[in-house]
């Protein structure tokens, strides 16, 4: 089975407690090692405004998670990631490592 290279960014509600964020980030992380994802790293980049409001919030909490994985893991996490009532948005993109491009997917 092909691994291909999976950036994936999700938007948290800005009122989520923090070992809430660490509960959701932790499960995640687990959900990919589960289904064979490999090289993943996870970036917290805080909490930013947001260009237009989501569900009436103008705030999100940004975490973003690098990974390696087949595609069908990538459906996955994002059912996971709809399932869920803190996340407000989220987007995978898929990288083209030779030649250094993305892809949404």
């Amino acid at each position: 089975m092909k691994l291909n290279h999976y950036e994936t960014i999700y938007i948290l509600k800005p009122d989520i407690k923090e070992e809430n964020n660490l509960l959701l980030v932790n499960k995640y992380k687990s959900l990919i090692k589960k289904y064979g994802g490999q090289n993943i790293f996870i970036q917290h980049r805080g909490r930013r405004h947001l260009t237009y409001n989501i569900q009436s919030y103008y705030d999100g909490i940004y975490v973003q998670i690098n990974y390696t994985a087949s595609s069908p893991l990538v459906k996955i996490l994002e059912k996971a990631l709809s399932f869920s009532n803190d996340v407000i948005r989220y987007l995978t993109v898929k990288y083209n490592i030779l030649n250094d491009t993305k892809k949404i997917i």
